[in-house]
């Protein structure tokens, strides 16, 4: 029998937490699967240990992996396969397989920009500047796939003035990227949150641009990106279609 073990990131956020596990839910709707549970990596339960094992408990003789991140890091790369490798071991008459992370894609960078636009609820003035915020990570390809968003934004609302900065693990930070930003804009500032679902870091981008809305700045912050349907439609898509076998994909 069939299982789709859905795992998220996790927080420390109550809020965050259950704004994801609602997100799943109506994912779980949509997705034709006889078992299907939901488990995180980190910060909240159930994490992927108890998820899988529910799904054995049912009854599932296939388990497909499919991991809520938006771009392969070092989560996707190192610490999912690291938790999974004993439940490999342990249940070795279970077929496992993956989707992959959401990655870039045009449909992304589409609901990205519209979200933007629903935002300022006018036209983009080309003097308007965009601060887009990652969760960070040091692996290389985080770098390069902010080049490829950033240059999709760029091409999709007509700003030439989009920055990047990051929330943990590499540089530039958010406050250096918040520093920068406000001392050359010539009009508003839209800072954009890369990032799937509330939580502290959500919650710390808000913080620090109402700082600097009370310095005088003209500067708002978008929402959360699975507040756009398109990417409750992208996963139930990925959870819905043929995994690629486990260990092809990780070794």
């Amino acid at each position: 029998m069939k299982a789709i073990l859905y795992i998220g990131h996790g927080t420390r956020s109550k809020k965050g937490a259950e704004e994801a596990k609602q997100f799943l839910q109506a994912v779980m709707e949509h997705v034709k699967a006889p078992i299907q549970e939901i488990s995180f990596l980190e910060l909240t339960t159930p994490f992927i240990e108890e998820g899988f094992r529910r799904c054995v408990e049912r009854g599932a003789t296939e388990i497909k992996i499919v991991p809520v991140f938006l771009l392969t890091a070092g989560h996707i790369k190192q610490d999912i396969p690291n938790e999974l490798a004993p439940l490999l071991s342990r249940y070795p008459d279970i077929s496992v397989t993956t989707a992959d992370a959401l990655g870039v894609q045009e449909v992304i960078l589409d609901a990205i920009a519209e979200l933007v636009k629903r935002h300022v609820k006018d036209s983009i003035s080309l003097s308007d500047s965009i601060l887009l915020v990652g969760r960070g990570s040091s692996d290389p390809q985080t770098r390069i796939a902010f080049e490829q968003i950033t240059a999709g934004i760029k091409t999709r609302l007509g700003i030439a003035d989009i920055d990047v900065c990051y929330l943990a693990a590499i540089e530039p930070t958010f406050d250096q990227g918040l520093e920068k930003i406000t001392a050359k804009a010539k009009g508003r500032i839209i800072v954009v949150p890369y990032l799937l679902f509330g939580g502290l870091l959500l919650s710390e981008v808000h913080q620090k641009v109402k700082r600097n809305q009370k310095l005088g700045h003209k500067i708002s912050c978008t929402d959360s990106l699975a507040k756009h349907k398109v990417i409750q439609q992208i996963v139930i898509d990925r959870a819905n279609t043929q995994g690629e076998p486990y260990a092809a994909v990780n070794h």
